[in-house]
């Protein structure tokens, strides 16, 4: 990504952290509004890989509580589940009342990755886009409220990203088989993206889309349009008074800390 000397148009680091920490307050508010009202959402986060999707996901639920608010990031399906109705174990996923669920990936994989990589019919394929649509209007008219993202970066930012992760140790983990043989096929994700666009586009459950050609700025931009999407209250507890601590009773005597194993303090 460039640095902020190399564009003046990308946020200073410093206002971005204030920006961000002002709206992850506001999320706060939304998933206590959410908890309240017995609210359901589920947030679809799609898009190129290495697009940026894992770090706005990460900076949602920073401060929110694990309880509301969960991400589902599925493996490959098992041959169990390869046999059931594609939609079937995302189901199992979807969010109860006074919940969040964030979906790193989901049902979409069929149009894009096995689309792509042929891991999927033609039958298979055209079944998901013709049933997609019906599928995703049955959640809204459920009770779910649906946002789907999709993430949108170039392929010279993206292979700088994917050199990034090559030469840095601790994100060499983001850097996957699949990845890497994506690189190739920059061309057939897009025609597929295209497709899958022109069939589940709909007024009912529309694709918005995130340029993350700047991590911050689709960071920012993500989290206040997904804000702006709800009609959320701030329903904040009161600030709670904390009386004095009742003081230990006389009666009671702790047995000596060196009967318990502390871990070696390694660091100070």
């Amino acid at each position: 990504m460039p640095s902020d000397d190399d564009n003046l148009l990308i946020i200073s680091k410093r206002r971005y952290e204030k920006e961000l920490y002002l709206l992850q307050l506001e999320l706060i508010k939304l998933i206590e509004w959410v908890r309240i009202n017995n609210v359901k959402i589920a947030v679809i986060f799609e898009g190129r890989d290495a697009a940026g999707k894992g770090g706005v996901i990460k900076r949602i639920t920073e401060f929110l509580n694990p309880r509301r608010v969960r991400v589902v990031a599925l493996p490959v399906p098992t041959e169990r589940e390869k046999t059931q109705w594609y939609f079937q174990r995302y189901c199992a996923h979807l969010p109860a009342a006074g919940e969040i669920v964030l979906f790193d990936r989901s049902w979409y994989n069929r149009a894009g990755v096995e689309r792509v990589m042929e891991f999927c019919s033609d039958e298979e394929y055209w079944e998901f886009l013709r049933s997609c649509p019906k599928f995703e209007e049955m959640l809204i008219q459920s009770g779910i409220i649906l946002i789907k993202y999709w993430f949108s970066v170039s392929d010279t930012e993206q292979e700088k990203r994917f050199r990034s992760r090559v030469k840095e140790p601790h994100k060499r983990w983001k850097l996957s088989e699949m990845d890497l043989k994506s690189r190739d096929r920059w061309q057939d994700y897009s025609r597929a993206k295209d497709e899958m666009f022109a069939y589940t586009d709909t007024e009912i459950s529309p694709w918005f889309v995130v340029d993350a050609e700047v991590k911050r700025h689709a960071r920012l931009n993500c989290i206040h349009h997904l804000l702006s999407l709800i009609p959320y209250e701030d329903l904040t507890p009161e600030k709670h008074e904390l009386s004095p601590r009742p003081q230990p009773k006389k009666n009671y005597g702790r047995p000596p800390m060196h009967h318990q194993s502390f871990i070696p303090s390694v660091y100070p």
